[in-house]
This record gives structure tokens, C-alpha cells and sequence, in this order.
């Protein structure tokens, strides 16, 4: 169901975001070789429950972890694990935080160590991507605008633009309408009104956009084993123009 939200409710999320933003500019440093995924989602787990806070993840629809931690080729819904971050790899932290009752999700992608060239064009341009996709997210705009804005900007560079991923609304629930693609045609789709909040999560490859699901029924692949980058916010629909819920920008890191 689509719900549109009050001020009240927005700035709500918009605390919830902050914690949410504050934890992944904490792992800017924490992010290095040596460092499993599973170390990755303690290190989440434990700063959101400190601040009095829920991994709104846990639970839902069975998953079992505070983070999605997919490394290099992994498109998203990689499981925490003891694998050991290698210098050159790239990793997609993606969580949510319940901060009494609002919710905020948002997915940074992470260089481990030095990395190619090439793969940092790769998360520059999806970045860019989730960007340009923001401006669109204008009262009276169609969903389509967004999608198209996205998908023309990763296309231009030869990227993919995965399609069996989308971004969605958010609030009360982690996942409800509407349903964001992040490719579309201009001027198509639901239009965008006041009190919408949505996420913006483009996830972006190096080759075909096409994917193979891991037996796990959760982790999905590039199904030609190319690297992947990804990047979310949340952010709320409001006459001013798209505000960002879950900004980075002039945030302390959240420590213990």
C-alpha cells in the first residue's frame, strides 16, 4: 500500500536516517583488508543498538542479519559470513534502522584498500547514477523519469543497470509502493506526489545486467561474474524538492 507521510512522520525518518548515515560514515575506516563480512554486520548491529535503535532487517521475511554484505560480482543479499575482504575488493553494505517506528534504509559501496581504475569508475558513475535519479524525484514527475534519468547516464559509460532489483517506498513497512526501477521510459509511471518516500538504489555492472540467484535463495550474481556497485538513500517528496533522509554530508561517524 502507498502512504503518504506527514512532516511529522518525514522528520521522524529523517532521525532514523541520521543514525542510519552517521554509522556508514564509521565504516569509511572500519572497511579495510582483513576484515570479514560478518565483523562488518557486528560492527552495524552493535552502533545501531547502542543508540537505542532496531536492525529493522532481522527478521524480515526470514533474513537473519543487521546487513546485506555483497563483495565484488555479488549483486545484493550477500549473507555476512567469515570471508576475509581482500585488498582490491569492492563491497556493498546495505542495512535499515527502526528508530522508534521510523524506518530508513540506505547502501554505500565500499573500496577495500586500493583498488582497480576500472572498478573506481565503476562506483564514481553508480553514484552518479543514484544522483541523477534524485533530481528527478520532483512533485509531478512519473516514476518513469527516474528510471530513464539512471539508465541513460550508467549506458552512456557501457555499465548495466540491473532490472530484478528495484527501489521502493518505505515506511511504515521496509518495503511498500511504489515500486522505483531504476530504468524507465520519460514521462511514465506514477506520478510523484507530496509525502512520498522512496528509496533510490541503482545497482550498476560492469557487464550484462543479468543475474544467477545463489541456492542460499537470497544472494544474487552478475551472471558473468562482473563487478557490481550500488548505492541508497532514502529520501522524502516534498515541494521544495527531493530532501535526503539519510545524507552523509556533515555527519559524525557513530562510534560506541
Amino acid at each position: 500500500m502507498l502512504t503518504l507521510k506527514s512532516t511529522r512522520e518525514i522528520q521522524q525518518m529523517h532521525e532514523s536516517g541520521k543514525l542510519l548515515a552517521g554509522i556508514h560514515v564509521a565504516l569509511r575506516d572500519f572497511v579495510k583488508p582483513g576484515v570479514t563480512t560478518h565483523e562488518i554486520d557486528q560492527f552495524v548491529q552493535k552502533r545501531i543498538e547502542k543508540h537505542g535503535a532496531v536492525a529493522a532487517q532481522i527478521g524480515f521475511e526470514g533474513y537473519e542479519f543487521a546487513t546485506c554484505t555483497s563483495v565484488n560480482e555479488e549483486i545484493c543479499h550477500g549473507f555476512p559470513s567469515n570471508r576475509v575482504l581482500k585488498e582490491g575488493d569492492i563491497v556493498k553494505v546495505d542495512f535499515c534502522v527502526d528508530l522508534d517506528g521510523a524506518i530508513s534504509d540506505s547502501c554505500w559501496t565500499y573500496a577495500v584498500g586500493q583498488i582497480s581504475p576500472q572498478h573506481q569508475a565503476l562506483m564514481d558513475v553508480t553514484k552518479e547514477a543514484m544522483y541523477k535519479g534524485i533530481e528527478k524525484a520532483q512533485v509531478g514527475n512519473r516514476i518513469g523519469d527516474i528510471g530513464h534519468a539512471i539508465q541513460t547516464y550508467a549506458e552512456s559509460y557501457g555499465y548495466g543497470v540491473v532490472r530484478d532489483f528495484i527501489g521502493h517506498g518505505i515506511g511504515p513497512t521496509i518495503h511498500e509502493a511504489p515500486a522505483v526501477p531504476h530504468f524507465g521510459v520519460p514521462g511514465k509511471g506514477l506520478r510523484l506526489k507530496e509525502g512520498m518516500v522512496i528509496t533510490i538504489e541503482p545497482m550498476i555492472t560492469m557487464g550484462t545486467w543479468k543475474m544467477k540467484m545463489d541456492p542460499n535463495g537470497w544472494t544474487a550474481y552478475t551472471r558473468d561474474g562482473g563487478y557490481c556497485a550500488q548505492y541508497e538513500h532514502s529520501l522524502a517528496i516534498t515541494k521544495e524538492g527531493p530532501v535526503l533522509l539519510t545524507s552523509q554530508d556533515k555527519l559524525d561517524p557513530v562510534n560506541l
